[in-house]
């Protein structure tokens, strides 16, 4: 007897949205390709502690083919999109021809120097495990050279750390760089004189977490200033050479170290698939998350622009893809059967960010809190999001490690 042919859905990416999505047509009657360019699922939200040498990456990382090897409706390919044809539905991975039925794009972002190319080149930013581990290579660097240097003028600049963007990863990033310099460095640099560490948080516009309500923006300065951190707010920079910090108002600032968290977009692909886009290369899609043109085609996670109930878009967030995975899954389910499509809506779970030892913010049921007990929430809900029990465990030891004994033990500068 011939069996029936399953349609073919192709996912490229396997982000939070792309993974949610395979999850959940795991016993749909359909065969799925996902593509990706890493052969491994990436938990974004903690690779700020890779830089800053509280995690390795496999703590972060986990294997696609392990994740899947019990999904009997789906393969795994490695490999790089570069380009789709709607009208022909194929998509070219790596000089390959994959043909689809249904299309999901869950291809994610990256980050927006808004045009600033010398800072592009000479800065750091967080968005892929190389990137994080290049991070961390230099700052112990920096402290390396530093130790070793004469010139007052030079080691004051290379013991100047800068985080441009006052977004929750921003204000992570220079709340634990300062607690790794507090607690570790102190220990490790004896001769040296580690008052004359800095850590800057520069944010263009008047305030940080600008999503976040009043009282936890006001708590998140506070408790970043009790950790030193030097917050300059309404500050745009314009430039930095690797050696020199230029800002909008003729200022500039000595340091060796510019982190860049104030800016993502869509991935770059998107300018090149031919369909409309939005604020930050994000591909506008209809309230069912459909491609206008292409209903078979589906775009969730950060490429994909939706507007909440005042209009304004989704932040471009985790909870978002995950949310919009689920909901793509229905519709695509619901086109097999010819059934009415539901529209996307999101439910905010609430506000989370960690701004160190013993800090937190948090906006959850309404309720705004900071402190312990909002760290301790953050501590256990990103534990629980990491796949893999061993994973979870070996987190849960080294972040319990750093906590009683203050000794981040990554503090390896490997070769780049």
């Amino acid at each position: 007897m011939k069996t029936e042919k399953r349609p073919h859905v192709v996912i490229v990416g396997a982000g939070f949205g792309g993974l949610e999505t395979a999850q959940k047509l795991r016993n749909a009657p359909v065969q799925m390709t996902l593509l990706d360019r890493q052969n491994y699922h990436l938990f974004q939200p903690l690779l700020y502690q890779v830089a800053i040498a509280g995690l390795v990456p496999s703590q972060i990382a986990y294997p696609l083919r392990t994740i899947f090897r019990r999904y009997k409706n789906l393969t795994f390919q490695m490999g790089e999109v570069s380009s789709i044809d709607f009208d022909a539905r194929y998509v070219r991975s790596n000089g390959s021809v994959i043909a689809y039925d249904y299309l999901v794009l869950a291809i994610g972002g990256q980050t927006n120097f808004f045009g600033l190319h010398e800072v592009e080149e000479n800065g750091f930013q967080l968005k892929s495990i190389e990137d994080a581990t290049g991070t961390r290579n230099h700052l112990l660097r920096m402290f390396e050279r530093a130790s070793r240097e004469v010139d007052p003028d030079i080691r004051k600049a290379l013991l100047t750390f800068v985080v441009v963007g006052g977004g929750p990863t921003g204000v992570e990033t220079a709340g634990a760089l300062a607690e790794l310099i507090t607690h570790v460095m102190a220990k490790d640099y004896l001769q040296m004189d580690l008052r004359e560490v800095r850590v800057f948080l520069v944010e263009a516009t008047g305030t940080v977490m600008a999503a976040y309500p009043d009282e936890l923006r006001k708590a998140t300065i506070k408790l970043l200033e009790g950790k030193n951190v030097k917050i300059r707010l309404n500050t745009r920079l314009t430039d930095f050479n690797g050696r020199r910090i230029a800002f909008a108002d003729g200022t500039h600032l000595d340091a060796y170290t510019l982190i860049w968290t104030a800016g993502v977009r869509s991935a770059e692909i998107t300018d090149r698939l031919g369909v409309q886009q939005a604020a930050a290369g994000r591909v506008r899609v209809t309230p069912t998350l459909q491609l206008p043109e292409h209903p078979e085609v589906f775009v969730i996670g950060d490429a994909a622009y939706v507007e909440d109930e005042q209009g304004h878009p989704l932040p471009m967030l985790a909870t978002v893809a995950q949310q919009q995975a689920k909901t793509a899954a229905r519709n695509l389910q619901k086109l097999l059967k010819g059934e009415t499509l539901q529209p996307f809506r999101y439910k905010d779970p609430g506000l989370l960010a960690t701004i160190g030892r013993n800090a937190a913010v948090a906006r959850i049921w309404g309720l705004s809190f900071s402190g312990f007990i909002a760290w301790v929430i953050w501590v256990g809900l990103h534990i629980f999001r990491l796949i893999g029990f061993r994973n979870r465990l070996a987190v849960l030891i080294n972040w319990a490690w750093d906590y009683f004994f203050y000794d981040n033990q990554v503090r390896l500068i490997t070769r780049e």
